[in-house]
């Protein structure tokens, strides 16, 4: 789906078969456009988070669960230009998370995770065939260990080893012989007493949609020009200076006057950045929508 884009101008028929307004929901109103719904609106800040929220939440699973991470303690972001209405056309992200209790035969020190999107890549590891594609299926993860490389495709599809060995670990997870959505369904009509848990319960995609959304947060929040340190359990950053401000593009005022490109970038005014973080981590909704109090 497109991102980098302006606010079209541009208004379309509302389709007979979409109800535009229970469409927009929570968010501010707008008139309706072909470029939001019913697959682009993903790309809008109103309506998903882009790339990275979206698709990490496939991507990085194997990353999250296989290294047994939680919230991260930092993370740093960076883009093409940002912008107040859709994401970015590609982000760059790097989450650092503190060291987690040891297995028994490997070791969980403190871990970086970099996140690449928008065609951005990141370097290939020594020993990787020359010519081949490590986007498989829509993505890729590049693990890098003392002993190997272990690179895998979108949702952990085709794992091997740079170093030509075969991998040969035992099986750990129980495989759903069902679609993902009717494990769920299964898991929910079972009672309590005797429930085979779902493969993605809420207790691990909670905590891992966290993760992923917080470095949506940090691309927003890239013109602080720093690295961020998270609270993960009360859910805030703790070292945004408190008259930080930030500001975002409008429009880029994109043109070419005889022969030459030109920007007139319009600017929102500057804000706190602290109540701009603490807004997006728990959002006021427009319209009378609002989210029950977590219990």
């Amino acid at each position: 789906w497109p991102q980098g884009l302006m606010i079209p101008k541009e208004i379309h028929k509302v389709p007979s078969t979409l109800n535009w307004d229970l469409f927009i929901g929570p968010a501010k109103k707008r008139p309706f456009n072909e470029i939001y719904h019913p697959w682009n609106w993903r790309g809008w800040w109103d309506f998903g988070t882009g790339a990275l929220g979206d698709m990490a939440c496939h991507i990085l699973h194997p990353v999250f669960k296989g290294l047994n991470l939680g919230y991260p303690s930092k993370v740093e972001a960076s883009s093409t230009m940002l912008l107040t209405d859709c994401a970015p056309t590609a982000q760059m992200v790097k989450f650092t998370f503190p060291a987690r209790p040891n297995l028994p035969k490997v070791a969980m020190p403190e871990v970086e995770v970099y996140w690449y999107d928008g065609g951005l890549q990141p370097m290939r590891p020594e020993g990787v065939p020359a010519g081949k594609n490590l986007n498989d299926q829509g993505g890729g993860v590049i693990f890098h260990g003392t002993k190997d490389t272990l690179i895998c495709g979108c949702y952990g599809v085709n794992p091997w080893l740079v170093s030509g060995r075969t991998p040969n670990s035992p099986k750990t997870q129980r495989e759903v012989t069902l679609s993902h959505e009717m494990d769920w369904v299964r898991a929910c009509k079972e009672s309590p007493e005797n429930r085979v848990e779902t493969a993605s319960p809420f207790s691990e995609a909670g905590p891992f949609n966290e993760m992923v959304v917080m470095g949506v947060l940090a691309v927003r929040l890239q013109g602080l020009n720093q690295e961020l340190e998270w609270d993960g359990e009360n859910m805030r950053f703790t070292n945004i200076p408190s008259d930080a401000t930030v500001r975002t593009i409008i429009e880029d005022g994109f043109k070419i006057t005889d022969g030459h490109p030109t920007f007139a970038k319009t600017w929102t005014e500057p804000v706190n950045a602290v109540e701009y973080a603490n807004e997006m981590i728990k959002h006021t909704y427009h319209n009378g929508w609002k989210l029950p109090d977590m219990p």
